[in-house]
């Protein structure tokens, strides 16, 4: 159910209140950063209202959870735009959800602000609108990740494995188009479905093409009983594994020996920023852990403080009006800020340029960003960064 979270309270008995909805994998396959996710939404709201709110309005939040399930989470934007009436919904992960949710908050003219990759939410008909943000890297652009990594990695023969969803493709068919246009070939390609017991059949059509590496859009579920499997077989390939599923739960699961040399790429947090000191120190006191374990809470902290930016550039809660202030708070030429009250202040000389905790936050014309890539390898049981990769 949602739950109305009343993030501070001081504020003049005449203001009013804006009301966001907190839309997070706190189960299912994002369990690992949903609550991190939801937490951030609150604390940098928290931050807002201490500040004396947006445009004289208190941020009030309604949090649900998507299961990670599209079905789910259609149900509670649902019942966020309808019965709590938010203006505006925050946090979807994975882009199966967020896919089936942006119907229903452009139908209400609501904003919806994701982590998810699939291309298709940056163009009509899912953004035909305009009011899609997209706070992680394109599944385009996570491919070209790979592909430069496999490339600087002497990798010759790569294989693709994806999960059946538009996620999973994306991110296979995004390295398939980088790695090909730089002269190279894949030797096999799979789709498997979800929720099975055994993935040997389609491992072992992989394994039959002798790849050297093998490039995946997969979940920690399924990876885990993929590379449980491939270890009994005892046949030497590499891996490269989005983050989101080569992180420390498939460690637990699998245990070192299994997991050793495996190559984690994900997006990485503007971690240099002053911004993101502020977020590392509200997700430690949330969650007991230091930011960089959560790269999807830096984008969620990023999402509460640029909207409440635009609305107080906008000095209005009228989402059309919040709308085109997104860019004018995010975007270059303005004077920097890292925090909701630098900007909030800043605001009554001029324009802003707010550099966000998880990315310098510079929207395109589709309101996507261009986060930095980190190439992590597990050592010991250990993920530890190598080195970073700028697309």
């Amino acid at each position: 159910m949602a739950l109305p979270l009343f993030a501070g309270s001081v504020f003049a008995q005449s203001g009013g209140s804006l009301r966001i909805g907190a839309l997070n994998p706190v189960t299912g396959a994002g369990g690992p950063y949903g609550e991190g996710m939801q937490k951030m939404i609150l604390a940098a709201a928290e931050a807002i209202n201490a500040a004396g709110g947006a445009a004289g309005s208190k941020i009030e939040i309604f949090a649900e959870d998507t299961q990670t399930d599209p079905q789910a989470a259609v149900l509670a934007a649902k019942k966020l735009i309808e019965v709590n009436k938010v203006e505006a919904v925050l946090g979807t992960w994975s882009s199966g959800i967020s896919l089936a949710v942006i119907p229903l908050t452009n139908d209400a003219g609501k904003i919806l602000m994701h982590t998810s990759g699939a291309p298709a939410l940056s163009v009509p008909p899912a953004n035909e609108k305009g009011l899609g943000y997209r706070f992680q890297a394109t599944n385009d652009r996570f491919g070209r990740a790979f592909a430069e990594i496999a490339e600087k990695e002497g990798f010759k023969r790569p294989a693709t494995m994806a999960f059946n969803n538009a996620s999973g493709i994306g991110n296979t068919e995004g390295f398939k188009k980088a790695w090909t246009a730089k002269g190279g070939e894949v030797v096999s390609e799979v789709v498997y479905e979800p929720k099975q017991a055994s993935y040997r059949s389609e491992l072992m059509q992989i394994l039959a093409a002798q790849p050297d590496v093998i490039v995946t859009g997969s979940y920690v579920g399924d990876t885990t009983i993929i590379l449980r499997e491939w270890y009994q077989t005892g046949q030497p390939v590499k891996w490269i594994i989005p983050g989101w599923a080569a992180n420390s739960d498939l460690v637990a699961a699998l245990g070192a020996d299994v997991v050793e040399g495996i190559i984690s790429v994900d997006s990485i947090s503007n971690e240099k920023a002053p911004s993101f000191a502020a977020y590392d120190k509200a997700y430690q006191a949330a969650m007991g852990k230091p930011g960089t374990d959560n790269v999807y809470a830096a984008m969620t902290w990023d999402m509460m403080t640029v909207l409440a930016l635009a609305v107080e550039a906008a000095g209005s809660t009228d989402m059309a009006k919040v709308n085109e202030k997104m860019r004018d708070v995010a975007n270059p030429e303005g004077t920097k800020v890292y925090t909701f009250a630098e900007g909030k202040e800043a605001l009554k000389s001029g324009p802003i340029n707010y550099e966000g905790a998880s990315s310098v936050l510079d929207f395109d014309e589709h309101g996507d960003v261009t986060p930095d890539f980190s190439a992590s390898f597990v050592e010991d049981g250990k993920i530890n960064r190598r080195y970073v990769v700028k697309i």
